[in-house]
């Protein structure tokens, strides 16, 4: 695979939020690690969700996990001790989260000293924020340097998504980060109808730069997502890949989620898919 050369100097640590669950927040933050690593960038992705979490899941990596974020917290390993490589990419790295109950107190003080002592290992750590703005919300938005947030078409995630964003702009007001919308699951035959709102639109209601695109796609849950992003098999791993590029790139780019159904036969494609 080619390989893309910009200069990273340290680890750039990005949170990936939400403001409503269910949007394929997780989906994207694992999607991106790879992307990101099949590039040749060494990353690492950690699960901020603790209790609820399912990155570990999402990677295959539930029945390998020796030491979790719990045991690093109290003494028992150090972090590098907790990272599971993944099997496909050797650039990607999962540092565990926690299904139990968590035994001790501990806040972002505590998890941004865990991320500053791995950070210069890697290129990028993306960090996956619990959906919501609670406690977890909190403690993940204090350890990034910059923010993506993710929404679906659906206006409830779009006011979700406001909240979340007016939140980050509140109490990082002078942190000079930057604030990113990637918006997940577009239908384009939807938007070439004018059924669901276009993703530019969404942004500039949001007042936020549009970093990507993400078309819905029944082949995420047929396929391992390692598959889909290595091989760009569909419009989600060849999305990755434009996210990716512009992450690292600092460039503009956006996946072409309505193009096969523009044209005459585009609206033959439309109405075939709403009969299907």
């Amino acid at each position: 695979m080619e390989k893309m050369f910009y200069v990273v100097s340290m680890a750039k640590k990005l949170v990936i939020t939400s403001g409503k669950g269910g949007v394929g927040k997780t989906t994207i933050c694992s999607g991106l690690g790879y992307a990101l690593a099949g590039i040749g960038y060494k990353t690492m992705l950690i699960d901020m969700d603790f209790g609820l979490n399912n990155l570990d899941i999402l990677m295959g990596i539930e029945n390998k996990i020796v030491y979790d974020v719990i045991d690093v917290l109290e003494g028992k390993c150090t972090p590098r001790d907790a990272l599971i490589q993944d099997f496909f990419e050797p650039n990607l790295f999962t540092f565990p989260s926690t299904h139990g109950f968590c035994r001790i107190k501990f806040g972002a003080k505590e998890l941004s000293a865990i991320i500053r002592e791995l950070e210069n290992d890697f290129d990028y750590i993306l960090i996956d924020c619990p959906a919501g703005i609670d406690g977890g919300f909190r403690r993940a938005v204090a350890c990034a340097d910059d923010y993506l947030v993710v929404t679906t078409p659906h206006i409830s995630a779009i006011r979700d998504a406001s909240k979340v964003i007016d939140l980050i702009k509140n109490s990082n007001c002078d942190s000079g980060a930057t604030i990113n919308l990637i918006i997940n699951r577009v239908r384009g035959d939807l938007v070439e109808d004018r059924v669901t709102l276009a993703p530019d639109i969404i942004s500039k209601y949001l007042n936020v730069r549009l970093l990507g695109v993400v078309p819905e796609d029944d082949g995420i849950v047929r396929k391992d997502l390692y598959e889909l992003v290595d091989r760009h098999s569909n419009g989600f791993g060849l999305s990755m890949h434009v996210i990716s590029g512009n992450i690292v790139g600092d460039k503009s780019d956006i996946y072409d989620y309505s193009k096969k159904y523009r044209g005459a036969i585009g609206g033959i494609r439309r109405r075939l898919k709403r009969w299907i």
